[in-house]
């Protein structure tokens, strides 16, 4: 008698990564007819509460959902995931160590990269030529504000730089985080103290308030990754530090007005390099509440392997593959021709270190997060108060005594300290 084929449910997020891995879906479909794929696609917000709700109360709606670094340590830690088990022929040592260790706890991987990123420094090399500036492969914020200074032309719809500023823990404070980092800073210290009225912390966020006031486009305080993508793919941003992902849309001519015009660097560093640039990775994961871990554990190698980033080059090119998780991703001719920025990207993804990321020690893991319960609420409430400094609409220092104090609430309330 036929066996009916397992059913395995999918959550992920509405990006193009993973539009493109349902299409290819099919491919796992043949190769084994007994597991039928069904997909859940959310928008990332929705994606993180729904997630977030099915494993918290043992809901079994997913067997298999998409996950950050921010999520899986802490799950992990929990005892909500499976083990994710790999064979040889998948090649665990192939992953990029900084992707594999955000996603283990304890030498245990709870989730496989989907794709990886980091943050970098984009910029227009035909603007810094016309000014004889020649950027350094890992330049200081003090030569970033320095060319934004030269650069910036706002009569002809040029600004110097632009920078996330829309509220949000993985939106301005994923930026910030960064600059606070290699300011010297850190969200917490070893007794779980929040930190925000630190030196540190005031000589970041004034250095950032000032940079974008001088030099940045206008309503800054509104714009995130898409909303500056937008203005870059214009040609009205000089330079923007910001996800690696970004890099393949800012150099495709079919996008970007200036895609032959751009070229990458290492995000700035100024007291630090530590924690300079940031660190995530979409992700699979098994929740472990799902009766199917055999097959879930057959899709989640197959969609993170080898043979399926190869399976994206040959379908749709090798500027479309998935990136930032294998070596040999990386190591790959046509991958490196296809993918400009490909070299500048990998730098930054080996440099980071979700372990070690500050220079006084924290007791978080986590570059631009800690990967607490907490920091969500608390990235939210900050992330409010920084957007409010660089609107004006409050000055720097009543913006870091109002975030310490929500900061300061949410640990005493979680137990971190009396």
């Amino acid at each position: 008698m036929a066996q009916a084929a397992t059913e395995l449910v999918i959550a992920t997020v509405n990006n193009g990564h993973m539009i493109e891995m349902q299409k290819l879906g099919k491919h796992f479909e043949q190769a084994n007819p007994d597991i039928k794929l069904k997909w859940v696609t959310l928008e990332e917000g929705t994606l993180r509460q729904r997630v977030t709700t099915d494993i918290a109360t043992k809901g079994g709606q997913f067997d298999v959902m998409t996950i950050g670094m921010y999520e899986t340590p802490i799950w992990g830690k929990k005892g909500w995931l499976q083990e994710i088990k790999t064979d040889a022929a998948y090649d665990a040592d192939d992953l990029l160590p900084a992707m594999r260790n955000g996603l283990s706890v304890d030498g245990k991987m709870f989730a496989v990269p989907f794709y990886g990123e980091s943050s970098m420094l984009m910029y227009r090399k035909d603007l810094a030529d016309k000014v004889g500036v020649k950027v350094a492969d890992r330049p200081t914020w003090t030569d970033i504000k320095d060319l934004a200074s030269k650069i910036h032309d706002p009569k002809n719809g040029v600004y110097g730089i632009c920078l996330r500023g829309k509220p949000g823990w993985g939106d301005n404070m994923a930026f910030l985080s960064t600059l606070v980092n290699t300011h010297g800073g850190q969200w917490f210290d070893m007794n779980w103290k929040p930190q925000l009225e630190s030196k540190p912390w005031k000589d970041a966020i004034n250095f950032y308030v000032d940079l974008l006031k001088s030099y940045g486009p206008p309503g800054s305080s509104a714009n995130s990754f898409n909303e500056i993508l937008a203005l870059y793919n214009e040609g009205k941003c000089g330079m923007w530090i910001d996800a690696t992902i970004a890099a393949s849309f800012i150099s495709d001519p079919k996008q970007s007005k200036v895609a032959d015009k751009v070229a990458f660097a290492q995000a700035p560093t100024m007291v630090t390099p530590k924690g300079a640039n940031w660190l995530w990775a979409w992700s699979l994961a098994i929740p472990s509440g799902t009766k199917k871990v055999d097959a879930a554990q057959k899709f989640v190698t197959w969609a993170t392997s080898k043979d399926y980033i190869q399976l994206v080059g040959k379908t749709n090119g090798w500027a479309a593959v998935p990136t930032g998780t294998r070596k040999s991703t990386y190591a790959n001719p046509e991958f490196q021709k296809a993918a400009k920025f490909a070299a500048a990207e990998k730098v930054a993804i080996d440099s980071a270190n979700p372990n070690d990321s500050t220079l006084p020690k924290s007791p978080y893991v986590g570059v631009q997060f800690a990967a607490i319960p907490e920091f969500q609420a608390i990235g939210v409430s900050v992330g409010q108060h920084m957007s409010a400094a660089l609107a004006g609409k409050t000055t720097v220092d009543a913006a870091l005594k109002a975030g310490q104090t929500a900061a300061d609430r949410e640990m005493r309330k979680a137990g971190y300290y009396k």
